[in-house]
């Protein structure tokens, strides 16, 4: 049998109890940040060469976890901050440990073992645009006593909302559709919930959808789980192209900065993302990327 190369596994992740291959599925969100850096990297290329701007590049950085505190695995970190793209980060890691008693009744499989591994892709893109909204997507394995699949992705428009929310979510459906006709229902309400500001009785933005707890050991879920990265990144790629050309003012910006006030409140009060990683001892900068470079309240 392969040995994994971090240390601290829980028994159930022993590679031949899987039907599907952990380093498959590290490799398939390798291969999807790599995908969404170079199309949004083309993106801001394209942009910037037609209006005669200085050229802006990703900025990669990578990190590790404290071996002494029986935590391993590290990842990297891609940002962005161009004349299209204000601020787009991508990061792609892969840690293991042990989840802190204040947190471990928190998470599926980890009350009587509080071994952990856990591996992911996150993008978050807030836009020079107010006509381009923010967008959201994320995939993750986690693994305890139990291992699932979870993930999805969604936007906050400040204009033209019901047009792509409408022209989204039908999308959506169809992607959805091809591997189960419950999931867009589903995943579309958990979205709606989930993202929900209860102290604003509102919702981030048009929602999209929200997946957790999918079984790893079930084909369908692992290529759900894999295909959403490709079908936001088309979707996110045909909007910016739709709307990058639309001339905005400065009441424009405005609404803008405090449409993201709302999402630097979801991300600090309500995000379990950013929960996990906090408690867990990750790596602060990449957890709070998803922060917007400027926001505004009123």
């Amino acid at each position: 049998m392969k040995k994994y190369k971090f240390k601290i596994i829980p028994d159930q992740m022993l590679e031949e109890k899987f039907l599907i291959k952990v380093n498959k599925i590290e490799t398939n969100f390798l291969e999807i940040r790599n995908l969404i850096c170079s199309t949004f990297q083309s993106l801001e290329n394209e942009f910037n060469l037609n209006r005669n701007l200085e050229k802006k590049n990703f900025s990669k950085k990578k990190w590790r976890r404290d071996n002494n505190k029986n935590e391993y695995g590290g990842g990297v970190s891609s940002i962005l901050k161009g004349n299209l793209f204000e601020k787009v980060g991508v990061n792609i890691s892969t840690v293991s440990g042990i989840l802190p008693d204040d947190f471990k009744n928190k998470i599926k499989g980890a009350s009587n073992d509080p071994r952990f591994f856990a591996t992911g892709i996150s993008v978050v893109a807030h836009m020079f645009s107010p006509f381009i909204p923010a967008a959201h997507y994320n995939s993750r394995f986690i693994v305890t006593q139990d291992a699932w699949f979870g993930g999805g992705c969604d936007l906050t428009p400040v204009y033209n909302e019901k047009i792509i929310k409408h022209k989204f979510h039908s999308l959506l459906k169809n992607f959805c559709d091809q591997y189960d006709k419950n999931f867009y229902n589903k995943y579309s309400k958990l979205c709606s919930e989930y993202f929900f500001l209860k102290h604003r009785n509102e919702e981030r933005g048009v929602g999209g959808i929200f997946f957790d707890y999918l079984d790893a050991n079930a084909i369908k879920n692992f290529n759900f789980t894999a295909e959403t990265g490709s079908f936001f990144c088309s979707i996110f790629k045909d909007i910016i192209k739709k709307y990058q050309n639309k001339t905005w003012n400065l009441k424009h910006r405005e609404k803008l900065l405090k449409k993201r006030s709302r999402y630097v409140e979801f991300n600090l009060l309500y995000d379990k993302g950013t929960t996990f990683g906090l408690k867990t001892n990750g790596n602060v900068d990449a957890i709070l990327m998803s922060m917007p470079p400027i926001a505004s309240w009123d």
